[in-house]
């Protein structure tokens, strides 16, 4: 078997369970149209870094599912007795946007019903803990969002939050606590909040050269990056510095990696002149107030951020010939919501 080939099989394994029921299982024959988007001679080594890196931030429905039934039995969070923390607790069901938060609470209530013979629906009881199920954190804007309305309108004057995601980056670990504690002590409330992850990704502009985003070094010559560039006055490029060591190891080497940035870089900004008048927002490396992109590279089984960058997830194949999404083949086609985070929420 050729190493194209081999990356091909591997790849389409890694996400072989994306979007299960929804879509067709991802096949090696999906993986290789996507890549043909690419100019021959980088298809090999950017599929070679890609898998790479996804067998790091691909987080599958078992790993999910194996990672709730550890905190159910957690003696940090749920005590000696965990039957009896959770019958108490309060599973929150304040989602704003999407459907995350009702999709995870589905395989929570699988592990309780396992574990404790109950499902989330027959929990909560005076003085019992507040539970937040969510897939992940990238700006923290929406889980943010959520708790502030819930804190304004709903949340007692004393309580314990408990945050559950499966994977966060740093910025929103930050950020997220200091926006909630703001609306917090102008209701007079007192809130803790704690968060739990399996993973938590650097993000943090100060420690941008071990940053576990795409975040280049420098860029590519390229006019229509140029021009973009000169429409960025607020927040505009800052490098990193190359060799920096991650803490997860997501990239395989510093020449892997700036590959991967500069060819999803390029591809992002090509689709993003499929539009007329695209969002501000909708940055080459993924929907962002400002710079280039987030750059994520987190995906589950269950969805591709649009935190990700544009080449990963954009575009329909069924889509109408005429529409932009039918330009661009996607690798982990998005499953779409009518409304995204609100950007302006979050003070940078």
């Amino acid at each position: 078997m050729s190493e194209r080939n081999a990356l091909l099989a591997s790849i389409a394994g890694t996400i072989k369970d994306y979007r299960a029921g929804e879509i067709e299982e991802p096949t090696p024959e999906h993986v290789g149209r996507w890549i043909k988007q690419f100019d021959g001679e980088v298809r090999v080594p950017l599929l070679r870094e890609l898998d790479h890196i996804l067998k790091h931030t691909y987080f599958s429905r078992k790993q999910v599912t194996t990672f709730l039934k550890g905190l159910v039995g957690e003696n940090e969070l749920a005590g000696s007795d965990p039957c009896g923390y959770w019958g108490k607790a309060h599973f929150l069901r304040i989602q704003q946007n999407g459907h995350s938060q009702e999709e995870l609470l589905a395989i929570f209530d699988e592990v309780l019903q396992r574990k404790c013979g109950f499902t989330t629906a027959g929990c909560g009881r005076p003085g019992g803990d507040f539970i937040y199920l969510d897939d992940a954190m990238f700006s923290g804007g929406r889980v943010g969002s959520d708790l502030a309305a819930w804190i304004q309108d709903k949340a007692p004057v004393k309580a314990t939050v408990h945050v559950i995601a499966v994977a966060t980056h740093t910025f929103a670990e930050y950020k997220m606590p200091q926006r909630l504690d703001q609306v917090t002590n102008d209701q007079k409330k007192k809130i803790n909040l704690k968060i739990w992850r399996i993973e938590a990704f650097e993000n943090k502009l100060i420690n941008r050269n071990i940053s576990e985003v795409l975040w280049p070094v420098e860029l590519p010559v390229d006019e229509a990056l140029k021009a973009y560039l000169e429409e960025e006055k607020k927040f505009p490029f800052k490098p990193r510095s190359p060799g920096g060591k991650t803490t997860h190891g997501i990239f395989s080497s510093e020449e892997g990696r700036q590959l991967v940035e500069w060819e999803l870089l390029l591809a992002g900004l090509r689709i993003r002149s499929f539009c007329q008048n695209p969002s501000q927002a909708l940055r080459p490396l993924g929907f962002s107030p400002f710079g280039l992109g987030f750059g994520s590279m987190i995906v589950t089984f269950r969805n591709c951020p649009n935190n990700c960058p544009l080449a990963l997830w954009w575009g329909d194949p069924d889509a109408d010939p005429n529409h932009p999404f039918s330009k661009w083949y996607p690798l982990l086609p998005r499953k779409t919501y009518a409304t995204d985070v609100d950007f302006n929420v979050i003070d940078f």
